[in-house]
């Protein structure tokens, strides 16, 4: 069974999956990590899931505010061994519900060329391709997603 876990970036649980998930995207990423990293950092979320399984922390999400209509999803991962379960669809699901919950109608995201299966899984989950937003407007290996809540 996988219970979600409302929580903020100073969860400890949340940190080491954060810190896995910084492993792996700076392999995929190689030497534009250092660009990616630095709009990644957690200091700026208030909006934190855990997800866990047999009270394992397996799998974690986040969104921050954009503006009065948006959030910006973040951090989204699942361990290896714990993906193809359905876990990154909860987690997602329920940052837009808890974004919705408090009257935002958008999410946004971005994520890499180099991440095809999360290209795939927004695609799954409803998000439609956007513009390039923000810091990554002109980066050739983002692509931005979009969905109304």
């Amino acid at each position: 069974m996988i219970d979600l876990h409302r929580t903020t970036a100073q969860n400890l649980d949340f940190l080491y999956l954060v810190n896995l998930l910084d492993a792996d995207l700076a392999f995929r990423d190689g030497d534009d990590h250092t660009f990616y990293a630095q709009y990644n950092k957690v200091d700026q979320i208030r909006h934190c899931l855990v997800a866990y399984e047999n009270s394992h922390p397996v799998g974690c999400g986040a969104f921050r505010h954009v503006d009065n209509n948006t959030v910006e999803i973040k951090r989204m991962f699942v361990e290896i061994s714990s993906r193809n379960k359905g876990i990154a669809t909860k987690i997602l699901s329920g940052l837009e519900g808890w974004a919705s919950e408090m009257n935002y109608i958008y999410c946004i995201l971005e994520t890499g060329y180099k991440q095809p299966e999360a290209i795939d899984f927004y695609l799954k989950c409803g998000y439609h391709r956007i513009p390039n937003y923000g810091h990554y407007v002109g980066v050739n290996n983002s692509i931005c997603f979009s969905k109304v809540i």
